[in-house]
């Protein structure tokens, strides 16, 4: 895919269409491109969640396990910390959370990726091994086409050395009519039970996103569909599509060639004009080559996302170790780019998330990796703990601004909830204009992470609760605005509702990881997630707090919350 700019934003992505035709999406600082920093500065660098030892990183690209390893492959700048110069980084991991930085798997050079190595999908041919299918670009007018790339040897399980033969590429140009520069990222292949290959590449035509799908029967000549497997209108460029199915029962993960009555079928894509991803749950119909979306949710930009906030470009891949299937997202820096170069870096990856169906059939929920739990440490524990109006209490014990905690609240009665006005149905604009701080009835409560002991900075994780015609409505906001006291910094409200009823059970769940400039939460087992990127100037390492409250006028009760001090993991 094309890049970001350094802020998550859209109304500072730059979005051109020019005399010739060619779109251009990003911003681009050729003076810095190849800026290399002589150190790295380490005071917002994570702890535990994935990236390279210094400079740009985007889009995850590829990922796989293949012989008893995790592979990540990675948008990757090799000589400045902003976007240029891209090349196919490559790391290593036996558990998806220490990781081995090896060398790039794929930089331009050939004619057919000599602008360019742009992102893609791996897909394990069976009794052949893994193959990659990435976007080249071939000229300074970001004219796409599809490339594959195979190992130099596959017996090697860390796949470190890949051709890129030049008898093969490129494997699928675009057709007369269609805009070369709005046609990349190949998707993951699935093997379909007429012998066929098929693959999806996002496109557009005019404000249309269109997933085209191609069709091959050895995976080198690959056959364009007469129509795509879908498109909706008004919702731009659709970049790094994925399609993968899902179990309507369970949490298990399936291989991407898995087809029949017990599952059901995602489309994701990310939205260039926006800078988010939304998905969708339907029906894919093999004969015909169609995904028809279940009607439980808009098919555009207000649709369902994996996440509400800073996550974009997302792959997932089948974990065939574990049957699971596992979802990987970047988030970019929300710092300006003099900031990257001065640190010497830039991006990171979320904590790849196992995916399932929730029961409800209407939406998927997410969970850290199991793995992620062998990085706690000290463990401190609250129970039953009342949070009247207006009350903050600190959770003690812990590193605070590298730890893991999760927490239920429950509540007595809903009745002091707030009206639900309709005009608040941007969950964004709603929880910006309310915040932590302004006095609700049921909410709002939850946690303030990386807090400054006198809470000049914090990063408020929490929910509000509020009452519509016929049912109750719960807000999940992580709000950046108090962070930090840079003011040069990008500061949004992110939000999104979550559906969960409160019937029978008044209680909400909510875990984050707290990681130096991340808050990554998951509310109600998953239904709502959430990333920022934060950079507060106070609350640093061991001078950052982490409380509990309530400004809600109802009482709210700490049922239960653990925390860990999260230890570092390795990079090599």
């Amino acid at each position: 895919m094309m890049s970001l700019t350094n802020c998550l934003v859209v109304f500072i992505v730059v979005c051109v269409l020019c005399h010739n035709g060619v779109e251009a999406f990003h911003r681009i600082y050729p003076d810095l491109q190849s800026v290399s920093p002589h150190s790295v500065n380490k005071l917002h660098r994570t702890g535990f969640h994935f990236q390279p030892n210094r400079n740009w990183i985007n889009d995850p690209n590829g990922p796989m396990y293949y012989k008893g390893i995790y592979h990540l492959f990675y948008q990757y700048n090799p000589k400045g910390a902003v976007w240029g110069n891209i090349v196919w980084g490559h790391s290593v991991s036996k558990d998806l959370i220490n990781w081995k930085e090896l060398q790039p798997a794929l930089f331009p050079s050939k004619p057919f990726d000599k602008y360019g190595c742009w992102s893609g999908s791996a897909t394990i041919l069976p009794g052949k091994g893994p193959v990659i299918l990435y976007t080249g670009v071939v000229d300074k007018r970001s004219n796409e086409v599809q490339c594959i790339a195979i190992p130099a040897n596959t017996s090697d399980p860390l796949l470190t050395k890949w051709d890129k033969p030049d008898r093969l590429n490129p494997i699928v140009t675009a057709d007369h009519g269609m805009n070369g520069s709005v046609f990349r990222d190949p998707t993951t292949a699935w093997l379909g039970k007429d012998g066929q290959w098929r693959i999806l590449i996002g496109g557009k035509r005019e404000d249309t996103g269109v997933a085209y799908l191609y069709r091959s029967k050895n995976f080198l000549k690959w056959i364009r569909a007469k129509h795509p497997i879908h498109s909706a209108k008004r919702t731009g460029m659709w970049e790094c599509p994925d399609f993968y199915p899902v179990s309507l029962e369970g949490k298990n993960g399936l291989d991407s060639s898995m087809m029949d009555n017990s599952v059901k079928h995602v489309l994701k894509n990310s939205l260039d004009i926006t800078r988010y991803e939304y998905y969708t749950i339907g029906t894919y119909i093999p004969n015909q080559d169609r995904y028809i979306p279940d009607k439980t949710s808009e098919d555009g930009w207000g649709g369902l996302r994996y996440d509400y906030g800073n996550f974009y470009a997302s792959k997932s891949f089948f974990d065939p170790s574990k049957n699971r299937r596992i979802i990987w997202g970047w988030a970019n820096e929300s710092d300006t780019k003099e900031d990257d170069v001065k640190k010497g870096w830039a991006g990171i990856q979320a904590i790849p998330r196992t995916v399932w169906l929730d029961s409800s059939r209407r939406q998927l929920r997410q969970w850290p990796v199991e793995e992620l739990n062998r990085l706690r440490g000290k463990e401190v524990e609250m129970k039953s703990q009342k949070l009247k109006k207006g009350a903050y209490v600190e959770v003690k014990g812990i590193t605070a601004s590298q730890a893991d905690v999760e927490v239920t609240f429950s509540f007595s009665s809903l009745d002091k909830a707030e009206a639900f006005d309709p005009k608040w149905e941007n969950a964004e604009d709603l929880c910006a204009q309310k915040g932590s701080k302004v006095r609700g009835g049921v909410g709002p409560f939850g946690l303030l992470t990386l807090a400054s002991k006198k809470l000049e900075e914090y990063t408020p994780v929490f929910f509000r609760v509020f009452k519509a015609s016929n049912k109750h409505k719960i807000l999940m906001c992580s709000d950046a605005k108090s962070s930090s006291l840079n003011r040069e910094l990008y500061k949004p409200s992110f939000a999104g509702f979550v559906n969960v009823d409160l019937g029978n059970n008044k209680k909400l769940s909510l875990r984050s990881l707290i990681d130096h400039s991340v808050v990554e939460s998951f509310g109600v087992g998953g239904k709502t997630n959430i990333l920022s990127r934060v950079y507060p100037t106070l609350a640093l390492k061991e001078k950052a707090h982490l409380f509990v409250f309530n400004n809600g006028t109802e009482q709210i009760t700490v049922e239960n919350l653990k925390a860990w001090s999260m230890k570092t993991a390795s990079r090599n």
